[in-house]
């Protein structure tokens, strides 16, 4: 063991070799890293040097690991052991490292060694030269034998050197040419303890260098290695008076225009990430540049902040959130209010309507499989009551209304009665209908034809499942929610008609129920739309069943004016594990008939889409 160094940024006591960890005083239990700006002197380092027989983590093996843990200074223990990889050695890596075949013949295997370098390193920084080499062998070696890698901080000497040295002063970071620059005491032998003794000092040395330039945790040295301009880094204290809780941020311009909103569970730490270098999106670099403050808005938990930040882009439009370029770009399909419906592709629901779709060219690609499968016509004339129609003739298939003789209503009316039940799911045997289709393709070996039409179907189930999943939320009065925050509270939410009304928290050892009514008292009015005047277009002619005889607010769109996204973030919440209802005004519900039954079906179709040709694996399911 060598002497400490004392030229390092903090305080390094000098010690003499010592075999095992040095008794230090009893230290409070460490947060995250990212919670408390760990101080360096108070970060626990294992610097690990391995030795391999070649350079391929995949089919090459580790012949030695060395490692040692320091701390402030302090070299806590050492960890040194050769390794048998279960082949002979190269000549060629025999004649650099001095490792023979022989040497590890008795040695212990990777899967017994790796579990006790494991507990070694555990809860430290691993520190390596060229750590992606040895951070990779290592991976390799767990996956081989089954054991779990924790993913620890790594941090590369290398890459550190490369930041801290110009290449005038050190032309080269080989850990050999680093050793001798900064002085290090242990001259590296290409094996594994020596080259990580010769690493540690290295290490201090490069700490020290930057310890002159204001870096002093463990946060700021891993934001340093990156290059970034002065500019940008000395907006960091935008972030250094904002909260660590829960929130949306806003990033705003020279005129006080918001340039760009985010969520973040820790809005401190979220925001300074964006003047350091783990920030590498060129449209968000540009954005810090304009950017001459954050707001932020504090949130009681994540779901609360995911719903404001939907709504301030929304009202602001910021030019470098991409969502908020087509805030309302949904597309969706509706029935028209036509004695003969067809299928119009619409910005604005009605409530025999599906959606939203992204694009207006999806919308109408799906309208058209529904509307060959369900028989609902497809020309895009308004057909007067008679049915009389100018629609030329069609050779084969095509539009119902393509005939000699003008439309039948009574004849029509199951077409757009398929289509609704479908919609509300009262009846998924429109899906049944594609289904025998693919059977058929299938049987047939058409099996492109089988495999397009699988396709589109579980994107229909995909569709169907989402706007049926949300329109169950939207249909609930009043829901209030709660889930564990992680710390023995609770977080909880009101949710009206598929709005986020309310939201608080009751902190550990706070009883909840006082709290729960205090943010139901307070929580927001949610009138859910429903528009009368598109009476005649929602009416279903023909419909012996109308949902709104017996299910309350069916009168208005799926969604009863709700914004998808926002139910979206909702029901993602709801489906997190630990979720209770607390009080609801209804029971949630699904249609009987509705897509959710397919899911099962919809996954082998798109495992199969992803894989196997259908042949192979559909027609077993």
């Amino acid at each position: 063991m060598h002497a400490a160094r004392s030229d390092l940024s903090y305080p390094r006591p000098t010690l003499h070799a010592v075999p095992v960890p040095a008794p230090r005083l009893a230290r409070p239990t460490q947060l995250a890293f990212d919670e408390l700006d760990t101080p360096l002197y108070d970060t626990t380092f294992v610097v690990v040097d391995l030795e391999t027989t070649g350079t391929s983590p995949g089919d090459d093996a580790i012949t030695e690991i060395g490692a040692v843990k320091v701390r402030g200074g302090e070299v806590l223990g050492e960890f040194a052991t050769l390794v048998d990889p279960g082949r002979a050695i190269p000549p060629a890596v025999i004649q650099i490292t001095g490792i023979t075949t022989a040497m590890v013949r008795a040695a212990p295997r990777i899967e017994a060694v790796l579990p006790g370098f494991l507990e070694f390193a555990a809860g430290a920084v691993l520190v390596a030269h060229n750590a992606r080499f040895d951070t990779a062998f290592l991976r390799a070696a767990a996956a081989a034998s089954d054991t779990p890698w924790p993913a620890p901080q790594v941090l590369c000497t290398v890459k550190l050197a490369r930041r801290v040295l110009g290449r005038d002063e050190a032309p080269s970071v080989r850990l050999g040419v680093l050793a001798r620059l900064l002085g290090a005491s242990t001259e590296p032998t290409h094996r594994a303890l020596d080259d990580a003794r010769a690493t540690v000092d290295v290490l201090h040395a490069l700490i020290a260098r930057v310890g002159n330039q204001g870096v002093h945790s463990l946060t700021e040295l891993l934001d340093y290695l990156p290059n970034v301009t002065p500019r940008r880094r000395a907006k960091r204290v935008f972030a250094q008076d904002l909260p660590a809780l829960p929130g949306v941020y806003l990033f705003r311009g020279p005129s006080d225009e918001v340039l760009y909103i985010g969520t973040a569970v820790n809005l401190r730490r979220r925001v300074r990430t964006y003047f350091t270098g783990s920030e590498t999106r060129g449209r968000m670099r540009e954005m810090v540049e304009l950017a001459t403050r954050v707001d932020h808005v504090v949130c009681a938990h994540g779901l609360e902040a995911g719903v404001r930040e939907l709504r301030l882009l929304v009202a602001h439009t910021p030019p470098y959130n991409r969502r908020s370029k087509f805030p309302k770009r949904g597309w969706w399909i509706s029935l028209t209010a036509e004695p003969f419906p067809r299928f119009a592709v619409v910005r604005t629901p009605t409530r025999d309507a599906i959606g939203p779709f992204p694009a207006r060219a999806d919308a109408a690609e799906t309208a058209a499989v529904i509307a060959e499968f369900t028989g609902l016509r497809t020309c895009t004339a308004r057909l007067p009551r008679d049915g009389a129609h100018t629609c030329p003739p069609a050779v084969v298939g095509g539009c119902p209304a393509a005939g000699a003789a003008p439309l039948d209503r009574a004849a029509y009316a199951p077409a757009p009665r398929l289509v609704r039940d479908l919609f509300a799911g009262r009846s998924d045997a429109t899906l049944h209908t594609m289904l025998d289709r693919i059977e058929t393709h299938s049987a047939a070996q058409h099996f492109e034809a089988a495999a397009r039409l699988r396709d589109r179907t579980a994107a229909l189930i995909g569709v169907l499942r989402r706007i049926q999943r949300l329109a169950a939320i939207a249909r609930i009065a009043e829901l209030v929610v709660a889930h564990p925050d992680g710390a023995g509270g609770w977080e909880f939410s009101v949710i009206r008609y598929g709005r986020l009304a309310g939201a608080g928290v009751a902190a550990r050892g706070t009883p909840p129920m006082p709290v729960v009514e205090r943010i139901v008292a307070a929580a927001e009015t949610v009138i859910p739309v429903g528009d009368a005047s598109q009476e005649e277009v929602l009416r279903p002619e023909h419909t012996p069943i109308h949902m709104a005889s017996h299910e309350p607010h069916d009168d208005g769109p799926p969604l009863r004016g709700a914004s998808p996204d926002e139910i979206a973030v909702i029901a993602r919440w709801l489906a997190r594990p630990g979720v209770r209802i607390v009080h609801t005004s209804e029971g949630y519900r699904e249609p009987r008939y509705g897509a959710a039954r397919w899911a099962g079906w919809a996954e082998v179709a798109a495992a199969a889409a992803r894989g196997n040709p259908l042949q192979d694996e559909y027609l077993d399911r």
